[in-house]
């Protein structure tokens, strides 16, 4: 009985980490191949930072940060700048007005906040309403910002922002009152909305 060897490719690619320019918060491990062009890296990057391909200048940076090479040839394939694994991809982002800049993706104290008076929300249907004037501190009070289904809101920990699909009573799930949200990014383990069965 003859032995047949299946003979595999080597891998190649690098793990790499991804820092931005304008995003303090953000960095990403991404694996690649280091026959990759820088254009088709961009593109890569694009899709994770939001920076456009022709906005983006790359720098490869070793695991201490300091600056090894400007990744200025889109031709060139990554192993031309002989990353290892560990180092870094760091984007900057050279459009001045770029949504990153200025921390408009990250600093959330630049968003207005919508506020409402008291004799307004008086005039809802609300919990404050059903407890006869008093919210219930360690049941609902983080609820008191969340007002109908469609609100928008950001989840801490984790800074994860989405849309509010439900809220309510859910027995099914357990006592008290319940917030279903749909996050922006594909996260969680559904939509966020709950139907009774």
């Amino acid at each position: 009985m003859a032995s047949s060897k299946l003979q595999l490719p080597a891998d190649d690619s690098v793990l790499l980490l991804v820092t931005h320019s304008n995003l303090s918060t953000f960095a990403a491990d991404i694996r690649v191949s280091q026959q990759t062009t820088v254009e088709a890296l961009k593109d890569k990057l694009w899709r994770k930072t939001g920076t456009a391909v022709a906005s983006m200048r790359l720098q490869l940076r070793d695991d201490t940060g300091a600056k090894i090479a400007d990744l200025d040839d889109d031709a060139a394939p990554l192993a031309a700048y002989a990353p290892y694994n560990g180092y870094r991809i760091h984007v900057v982002d050279l459009d001045p007005s770029s949504l990153a800049s200025g921390g408009w993706l990250e600093d959330t104290s630049l968003v207005d906040k919508y506020k409402m008076s008291d004799e307004a929300y008086d005039k809802l249907d609300t919990i404050r309403k059903a407890y006869g004037g008093s919210v219930l501190q360690n049941q609902a009070s983080d609820l008191t910002n969340v007002s109908q289904v469609g609100d928008r809101c950001e989840v801490e920990p984790g800074a994860k922002r989405g849309t509010v699909k439900f809220v309510g009573r859910a027995e099914a799930l357990g006592r008290g009152f319940w917030v279903g949200l749909q996050y922006d990014e594909p996260l969680g383990k559904h939509d966020g909305m709950y139907v009774e069965s």
